[in-house]
């Protein structure tokens, strides 16, 4: 088991395998592109070898993230290895998706031992959902997310809580994923190198939601720190993650490895451990990756804003 210097078992990866999408959401590529050159991004054998380390030093869960996971070539055949590491310490892989190519992958994830999906989704009127991606199409996505739940796959729709977005759309997000199976979770954006687009708060939303919908407490966690009420009208789910307003530092079981090899023990810290010495020339694998553990802070530094962008540190 990983301990950190806060005495906090560390068990979930959350792993990047390329830092390119196929949107240009407003607060993530909403401003100039500027993708890593190919050759510092890890092969995925490199990627294996990395996640392989961590779980069998303890890691019980991984989510694969990007950038857009599914443009990373031969990233199916990638989990199905992966989830071969279930009985042998990993209890469960899971993914982030913007949902636009899921429909195609989604029987394959499946097959391979994927078990939950999480989908970017910040709104369903097919404008708004343009303007906020950049020119994306909603369609492709809603299919994605019923061929999801068509392979079995459990799904989590994620929606950011935008000042000027999510108070005209979360009654029909909330509306839409309970009719269709799907929790809903929205979250604080939090400050990645983006425009500053304004938050809303998330008890403010609440507050707001209550005066139209009954939510009732529900004890479900799943291994983030999400924390769940019931829609008693609907049936289903609502998470809420406020990173910002109600940090969870206290209970943070979590490292980050970038596309690139970075380890960030702390997603608000600049600080990262690189992998890629140990994975490319022979170093000491296992004593990297200790590391990183020994460097996690007890509590995040901070938010004053991030230079890193968030499609490299991985969502």
């Amino acid at each position: 088991m990983l301990i950190d210097p806060a005495g906090r078992p560390i068990s979930y990866l959350r792993l990047s395998v390329t830092d390119r999408c196929d949107l240009r959401c407003v607060y993530c590529l909403g401003g100039a592109v500027r993708f890593v050159p190919r050759a510092q991004i890890l092969s995925l054998e490199e990627i294996e070898r990395a996640a392989a380390a961590l779980i069998g030093l303890g890691i019980r869960r991984l989510r694969l993230t990007g950038g857009e996971p599914l443009l990373r070539r031969g990233l199916v055949g990638l989990a199905g290895r992966l989830a071969a590491h279930r009985g042998g310490g990993l209890d469960e892989l899971t993914l982030t998706t913007n949902g636009t190519r899921l429909a195609e992958h989604a029987a394959a994830l499946a097959a391979a031992g994927v078990g939950r999906i999480n989908v970017s989704l910040d709104a369903l009127s097919p404008d708004s959902y343009r303007r906020v991606t950049g020119g994306g199409r909603v369609a492709p996505v809603l299919e994605g997310i019923a061929a999801a739940r068509a392979a079995g796959l459990a799904v989590r729709v994620n929606a950011l809580a935008l000042r000027g977005l999510i108070e005209t759309e979360i009654d029909s997000l909330l509306a839409w994923c309970g009719g269709h199976g799907c929790d809903l979770a929205v979250i604080e954006p939090m400050p990645f190198g983006g425009p500053g687009l304004a938050p809303v708060p998330l008890a403010e939303l609440r507050r707001s939601l209550e005066q139209r919908w009954t939510l009732r407490p529900d004890p479900f966690r799943s291994a983030g720190p999400a924390r769940y009420v019931t829609v008693a009208e609907t049936g289903g789910r609502l998470g809420f993650i406020a990173p910002i307003s109600h940090g969870f530092c206290a209970g943070c079981n979590r490292l980050r490895l970038t596309a690139t090899g970075a380890l960030f023990p702390c997603l608000a810290a600049e600080s990262s451990i690189d992998l890629r010495p140990a994975l490319r020339e022979g170093g000491d694998l296992t004593a990297t990756i200790r590391a990183a553990i020994a460097a996690k802070p007890a509590a995040a530094p901070g938010w004053p804003g991030s230079r890193r962008a968030l499609n490299l540190t991985g969502g």
